[in-house]
């Protein structure tokens, strides 16, 4: 595996002030800033549009890794792209042409990923794993921050670890939904790389403490213990 990746999710800032949830992300040492994209349609909730992520980018040095979590993803990718993200994820559950749109991210010069909903099962992505740069495992129903995660979803990331080493894939893991410290050991177990989290970084004291944490854990794995 390489370094763990850490990814707050700006779902759980102030949205008040996302510029300095973003700042207190870049400040942790955090890797990624992941933004989650509600249409209240798809999920029951509403979050933002490509003009937060806009208006965010040049505030923040990290990549922006933006969750679709939205009917017809088809039609935001080319805002959201143009809005300053670098990855880009959808639901296989919201769109028909799931590899057409994969192909147009690349297009927009956008990392692609699809994403699936706990009750999804990974059959459902198998066709698109050559072709994606990350798939992202949601271990929560989506919607709302503060879940707590699935424990049957597990058997998904290790079922995607083991597709990817048996077919010589390189795409990224990333998983969203309960990630904190009571979790991560036995995410990052199963294979994850990308850890998207939310309240646990949020909700803390010492926001950078949460991701040198989840680091060490990541290092633990690395070395077999």
């Amino acid at each position: 595996m390489e370094d763990l990746l850490v990814a707050p999710s700006i779902l759980s800032a102030d949205f008040s002030d996302l510029r300095g949830g973003a700042r207190t992300i870049e400040a942790s040492g955090a890797d990624w800033v992941h933004l989650d994209v509600m249409d209240g349609r798809f999920v029951p909730n509403l979050t933002f549009g490509p003009k937060v992520v806009a208006d965010l980018r040049p505030h923040c040095g990290l990549a922006f890794d933006v969750h679709l979590m939205t009917e017809k993803p088809e039609d935001l990718v080319e805002a959201f792209a143009k809005a300053g993200a670098d990855w880009i994820s959808f639901h296989i559950e919201a769109t028909v042409h799931a590899h057409r749109l994969v192909q147009r991210i690349h297009d927009l010069g956008v990392k692609a990923g699809i994403s699936l909903v706990p009750s999804t099962p990974v059959s459902a992505v198998e066709e698109l794993l050559p072709f994606v740069d990350l798939v992202l495992v949601m271990t929560v129903n989506p919607g709302f921050g503060g879940q707590a995660l699935i424990g049957s979803c597990l058997r998904k990331i290790e079922s995607l670890s083991g597709l990817r080493r048996s077919q010589g894939l390189d795409f990224l893991i990333s998983v969203d939904g309960g990630v904190n410290r009571a979790t991560t050991e036995a995410v990052i177990g199963a294979g994850a790389d990308v850890l998207v989290m939310g309240s646990a970084f949020f909700g803390s004291q010492d926001p950078a403490g949460e991701v040198l944490a989840a680091r060490a854990q990541g290092r633990s794995k690395a070395r077999g213990n």
